[in-house]
């Protein structure tokens, strides 16, 4: 048996809120598997799964908040769970990026077949046929094996979509509905059902924004209608009618903002305090990134179009490949290098607040894929839906406040990081190239490190490296 723990999302995690569990007793999981949702004081993290095996029991309920450590399910080996069938090959992995898929047997009846066949899907597709209403066993698969994917739930729910129609107005008491913890919240708030909300987020995901929208529909409506409901009427009419219901959802912000600023101070300030930093700077040339990026980017649709971010970052990935005294962590009282670049990117959220999610392997991506990553985990981010690789992973971190108009950034070292990169804007100077003096664009670099670690000769020269990257960008 192997236990399932609430896991530390970053050094200054003590403990979280389990908001929503993916999978049930009997279910079958392998490592990588998201399994559940944890909201931390920043933002709510898709958890994934360490071991592989079938699901024994769950041990802590939604809603609850727990110290890290504390066992949240046990995961029995697949081996001891009868009619359990063999896991997917490593290739059907890779080509299902939603993870490795579970058995499912249908029951044995006339429409569905009475060949008693086994259905493959992963947990995740299960949860969104679950969530359109569909019997997964119903649904063709298209993947390898019979596999069901994404697009055959998908393609399914579009087929029965005018069925469907009138299920959506008045959905199924039982049916769970995709939304964020904070959506969920809100609509506790605000006495509003979830089902009869039309989401507006990705797969169609319930957001906040979307509940606030449907509550004022919800009370005008309720306005109107005779008083045949006295426990609804008598629980709410405060709420509704003077619009408090809103107010709490901001006092709810409010507050969330605040527990976020107090964390993110506490690990700053102790940082501060017990790590011994040194600072850095260079200015570097980006005249043959910006040319190399315009001339590239003509060409290519506006998606696929690069920016000079993307070519600083791969040029921090590269310079730490070569430096690698600063990717790493201090733990123990000495230094822990780490074979591959996972590099943390600063990313300020709407309502206020900072997280650093990591690009993973970010020093072996093509530009292109690089920045397909960064869009995306921007996206996420600021959506609170990270994965728990993606928070507590970064073995260096990166922040760039040139969209700000600041021009350098001395940041503190997020540990047991021992680095962080600045970048300001990108501003135009008289530059001297080959004795001629022109005007280029530059950008002022700054360097944080812990001295512990290394020493300002590794410093100057990381910083030497990141100039020479960012001087070849068609080499990246």
């Amino acid at each position: 048996m192997a236990q399932f723990t609430m896991p530390s999302l970053g050094a200054d995690m003590t403990e979280g809120t389990l908001v929503e569990w993916l999978v049930g007793p009997g279910d079958q999981v392998h490592k990588g598997d998201i399994v559940a949702v944890v909201d931390t004081s920043k933002s709510a993290i898709e958890v994934e799964c360490f071991h592989s095996g079938v699901i024994d029991r769950l041990l802590v309920e939604t809603g609850a908040t727990v110290p890290v450590g504390t066992p949240l399910a046990v995961i029995s080996p697949s081996g001891e769970t009868a009619g359990t069938a063999p896991g997917p090959s490593a290739a059907d992995d890779q080509k299902e990026q939603a993870g490795p898929p579970e058995t499912v047997t249908p029951p044995a009846s006339p429409e569905a077949g009475e060949s008693g066949e086994a259905v493959t899907a992963t947990p995740l597709v299960r949860h969104l046929a679950e969530e359109a209403g569909l019997d997964i066993a119903a649904v063709h698969g298209t993947g390898p094996g019979g596999r069901i994917t994404r697009a055959d739930v998908r393609e399914e729910a579009a087929a029965e979509g005018s069925s469907r129609t009138s299920a959506k107005k008045a959905p199924s008491e039982g049916r769970r509905v995709r939304a964020t913890p904070l959506a969920r919240r809100t609509a506790a708030e605000a006495g509003v059902e979830l089902g009869s909300v039309t989401g507006t987020g990705r797969d169609g995901a319930v957001r906040a924004a979307d509940v606030r929208a449907a509550a004022p529909k919800r009370r005008a409506g309720r306005r109107e209608a005779p008083a045949a409901e006295p426990e609804t009427t008598a629980a709410e009419p405060t709420r509704d009618l003077t619009g408090r219901g809103a107010a709490t959802t901001a006092q709810d912000a409010a507050d969330r903002l605040a527990a976020m600023r107090r964390t993110t101070a506490d690990l700053m300030a102790r940082s501060k305090r017990e790590v011994p930093h040194y600072y850095l700077s260079t200015t570097v040339d980006l005249g043959k990134a910006v040319s190399w990026l315009r001339e590239r980017n003509r060409a290519l649709p506006v998606p696929k179009r690069l920016v000079t971010t993307a070519v600083l970052l791969k040029a921090t990935a590269l310079a730490t490949q070569q430096v690698p005294q600063l990717n790493g962590f201090w733990t123990d009282g000495g230094f822990t290098g780490e074979p591959s670049v996972h590099l943390g990117v600063a990313v300020s959220l709407r309502g206020g607040g900072l997280v650093a999610p990591a690009i993973r392997d970010a020093a072996d991506l093509p530009l292109p894929d690089l920045m397909a990553r960064l869009r995306d985990l921007v996206t996420r981010a600021r959506a609170g839906r990270l994965r728990a690789s993606e928070t507590s992973s970064a073995t260096i971190t990166a922040t760039n406040l040139g969209d700000q108009g600041v021009e350098a950034v001395f940041g503190v070292i997020y540990a047991p990081q021992v680095a962080l990169v600045g970048f300001g804007r990108v501003v135009e100077r008289p530059w001297a190239v080959n004795g001629l003096l022109g005007v280029r664009p530059v950008v002022t670099a700054t360097l944080s490190a812990d001295h512990r670690a290394s020493d300002g000769a590794t410093g100057a020269r990381f910083l030497a490296a990141l100039d020479n990257w960012a001087q070849k960008p068609e080499e990246m």
